[in-house]
């Protein structure tokens, strides 16, 4: 049942009681599955002693939160603000949640900006860039940050696999471009398979990234920001099960991870160089997961992605390097409502 109120009488902020959090979940692509697993985990280990928590369901059918009648009530978007109970409660800051649109791509981002509402992920401008694999790797590259050899492709200007394959080697990376979690994904290693491959990731997108194959170790790193310091934390060497590191290798246990990897401190002083690099280039905030290739005959990490919103489920990897590190999730996500509370 929808409950809206008019304007109360009073109203509740938080300027002499605990921050009110607004901890928003959902989202409007096929990875809101993901954004509640994760929500399962953020909502289990969120410090309520520190914070008053409302979670806020974002969907396409409407912004709500479900209060303790099983109510739901809708989001007053004109300030972000829910009404209840004849008060109004106004937020201190917001956890972003959501993976995928509009809670990864700057939509949000841009609208928390526009209401003055501090938020714990990048900012607009580099959560749009990070979602589009391909200007992603482009601005990396102008930066001296290793990458592969890619083409960028749009449905509204088709290229066939013949003229692909005339400027890419296989075996490649067939993906949709702004898309996540591995989501109609393919690796093509015969001329045959890539013109599937190209229709498979068009169906998630209107434009795809195709990019060349780099032998190697494969290397995710969380970093995050805390009190104005960048901190990276131990890094997780993932073996999938399968060809590559797929939806299901992602989350039905068809991966092998090793965190901290097992990996030569030299090799492992270079990811995280490059981490730390990537995140100061992108001028990003809050944790992100940065994806690599260690290719050790050129002796270099190559960036595959990078994630703004990545996983906190109980199958997600940051959760896995925050424990690592010694850290419960409680503290970490602590420092990062706290590191978006001193941006007010």
């Amino acid at each position: 049942m929808l409950r809206v109120e008019s304007d109360p009488v009073e109203t509740i902020t938080t300027m002499s009681q605990k921050p009110n959090i607004a901890f928003v979940t959902g989202g409007y692509s096929g990875e809101a599955e993901i954004s509640y697993k994760s929500a399962a985990t953020i909502e289990k280990n969120l410090d309520t002693e520190k914070y008053n928590v409302y979670k806020i369901d974002i969907t396409p059918q409407g912004w709500f939160y479900t209060d303790k009648h099983k109510e739901k009530i809708a989001v007053k978007r004109d300030d972000f603000s829910l009404v209840f109970d004849g008060n109004k409660i106004k937020f201190d800051a917001v956890l972003i949640g959501i993976h995928g649109t509009p809670g990864e791509d700057g939509k949000l981002q841009g609208y928390f900006d526009m209401v003055g509402l501090p938020y714990t992920s990048c900012d607009a401008a580099t959560s749009a860039l990070t979602m589009n694999k391909r200007y992603t790797v482009a601005v990396a590259a102008f930066s001296g940050i290793n990458v592969a050899t890619s083409m960028h492709l749009f449905k509204d200007n088709p290229v066939s696999p013949e003229d692909v394959l005339a400027k890419l080697s296989l075996p490649v990376f067939v993906k949709p471009n702004s898309g996540g979690s591995s989501i109609g994904m393919s690796k093509v290693t015969k001329p045959g398979q890539l013109g599937e491959a190209l229709e498979k990731a068009f169906k998630e997108d209107s434009q795809v990234l195709v990019e060349e194959f780099i032998e190697g170790r494969e290397f995710t790193i969380g970093v995050f920001r805390s009190k104005g310091e960048i901190t990276v934390l131990p890094m997780t060497e993932v073996r999938s099960k399968k060809e590559f590191f797929d939806f299901e290798a992602k989350y039905h246990g068809m991966s092998e991870e090793t965190t901290p990897a097992l990996v030569d401190e030299a090799i492992a002083e270079k990811v995280r160089a490059a981490a730390r690099k990537v995140y100061e280039v992108f001028n990003c905030r809050g944790v992100v997961r940065i994806d690599f290739i260690y290719n050790e005959a050129k002796g270099q990490p190559f960036m595959l992605e990078i994630n703004t919103v990545p996983g906190q489920s109980e199958a997600s990897i940051i959760p896995q390097q925050v424990k690592a590190m010694g850290w419960k999730l409680g503290d970490f996500y602590s420092a990062l409502v706290e590191d978006a509370l001193g941006r007010r």
